[in-house]
């Protein structure tokens, strides 16, 4: 069939031939629903020894909060049912507000994942086949932490990562301003009122042995 039979039969019927014919696009979606969304990845860190930790993280939408679950060296169905568990014991009195988790297709997602998440209201929305950018906000934290932390570290076992990787989460969490929420931190909201820095002095505190510095006022 031609595809210009194919038009005329999809003008016939008043069906619009675009891709997606009814409903928000993905980026109103995620706009809407960013109260909602959390959103979840695997990346890894390679060791000194030559072999890989395999580390999984996910962070909230609406106010980029991360949360590093967990590494390991085999990621099995266990594992990952685990984390999700975690998971929910993190996010504690905020899992009810939270209705959606983006994800990508890896086959090591295990079915009892969406289990415990729907037992919890919280439906699993997979990404498309070849399309990173519906998981965007996720991937944009695994490419800053490895631009300022892992490109910049020497990992030396298994324990070793999951340890810097904590100490970078309290790092995003409390002190890294971001661009989506004016310039605050997840957990640390700016002041009410601007704050003249001449009148305060600021003290250098090195996070991860120095690669990440983080200035606050002095006493």
């Amino acid at each position: 069939m031609a595809p210009s039979t194919v038009w005329e039969i999809l003008k016939k019927h008043g069906i619009d031939p675009a891709p997606r014919r009814g409903g928000p696009t993905w980026s109103a979606f995620l706009r809407s629903q960013a109260e909602a969304i959390i959103a979840c990845d695997f990346f890894t860190v390679g060791l000194l020894d030559g072999t890989k930790a395999y580390v999984m993280a996910v962070i909230e939408h609406a106010t980029r909060r991360i949360h590093v679950l967990g590494a390991t060296a085999h990621r099995t169905h266990a594992w990952v049912a685990q984390q999700a568990r975690n998971l929910l014991i993190d996010l504690d009195e905020s899992a009810g507000r939270i209705k959606f988790l983006i994800r990508d297709r890896d086959i090591l997602y295990p079915p009892e994942l969406e289990h415990l998440l729907s037992d919890a209201g919280i439906e699993t929305v997979r990404s498309a086949v070849r399309a990173p950018r519906m998981n965007a906000i996720m991937e944009r934290w695994i490419g800053g932490c490895r631009r300022e932390l892992l490109d910049r570290s020497l990992v030396w076992n298994l324990p070793h990562p999951l340890r810097v990787l904590r100490e970078y989460e309290a790092h995003h969490n409390t002190h890294r301003p971001h661009m989506a929420l004016a310039g605050a931190a997840p957990d640390k909201p700016l002041p009410p009122e601007v704050v003249d820095l001449d009148a305060f002095r600021a003290r250098k505190h090195d996070r991860v042995g120095g690669v990440i510095r983080e200035y606050r006022r002095a006493a």
